[in-house]
């Protein structure tokens, strides 16, 4: 599209994408669009590492009579068509997920957890198959390659990050559903502030941790057919509007510590960013039972 040349001309464009927001309702915008006419940045940093582009010149001056305000107008109306077209697209795909979900589980199990709605939870349902073939709940936290690589050799042992095997998009889902039940559940709370405050724990990290005792309990609920149940730490059964409150009381995470431990200059490697993927058809054999087994 043309718009898209005039804007790399006029500085740019719109940069980044999504990062997911420690303490807020949910995914942000990563970067602005610095490359917008007219718009100063020198005092909008942006993320470490990022590198501030000047305000340009004003259209005229760089396409002289080049620019055609009536075709630019034209690409625009296109591609606002093109992102209603998609919404509504993607609005009748959660429509139709919402009904296989219900079919599935009509009792709402899965969904009673929180931060699991139907999308994450027919993710979950999907990729995951019958939890009963698998052994034990740490088979199935291993599944899912959020548990932490261990590096042994003879009598020494060391554990690293995530082994990452399994089915990617199950991670993800179980990634963005924890950094959401984290703020409604005090007990997931608990141990996120203090992975991040105690032990020093990255967010991502700490939201590793978080997405593996969550899928623990789900996988435990729906093998035991009851709804998942918001506890204090000491147990007491709460409601949600006692778990929010309890959780900005006590397990609010001090807003230096939240900014130091979210962003990182650290590069990862590529073999670190690979990922496995498990099939997506059939079933797993990590960790399952042999077939006819009781």
């Amino acid at each position: 599209m043309r718009w898209r040349s005039w804007s790399r001309r006029c500085g740019g464009g719109i940069r980044g994408g999504v990062s997911a927001d420690p303490d807020g309702a949910g995914p942000q915008t990563a970067d602005r669009d610095r490359g917008a006419v007219g718009a100063d940045y020198r005092s909008d940093p942006g993320p470490p590492g990022a590198v501030p582009v000047p305000a340009p010149e004003a259209p005229e001056e760089l396409w002289g009579e080049e620019l055609s305000y009536p075709e630019l107008a034209e690409d625009i109306a296109v591609e606002a068509r093109l992102a209603l077209a998609l919404t509504e697209e993607i609005h009748d795909l959660d429509e139709r997920i919402g009904v296989l979900v219900a079919d599935l589980d009509p009792h709402g199990i899965i969904t009673s957890a929180p931060g699991i709605g139907a999308v994450t939870g027919a993710v979950i349902l999907g990729r995951l198959g019958d939890s009963d073939r698998f052994h034990s709940l740490a088979a199935v936290r291993a599944y899912t390659g959020l548990v932490p690589a261990l590096d042994s050799s003879g009598t020494t042992g060391r554990h690293g990050g995530p082994t990452k095997r399994g089915d990617a998009l199950l991670r993800e889902a179980l990634f963005l559903a924890a950094s959401q039940a984290r703020r409604h559940d005090p007990t997931l709370a608990a141990k996120y502030h203090r992975l991040m405050v105690a032990a020093g724990k990255h967010h991502t990290s700490a939201t590793c941790h978080i997405a593996t005792t969550l899928l623990t309990r789900v996988v435990a609920c729906w093998r035991n057919q009851t709804p998942y149940q918001l506890r204090d730490t000491d147990g007491t059964a709460i409601t949600p509007a006692q778990a929010r409150a309890i959780i900005a009381q006590r397990y609010t995470v001090p807003a230096g510590i939240r900014r130091a431990r979210t962003f990182s200059g650290m590069r990862t490697s590529r073999r670190r960013k690979e990922s496995q993927r498990a099939p997506s058809t059939g079933h797993s054999t990590t960790n399952a039972k042999p077939a006819g087994a009781a």
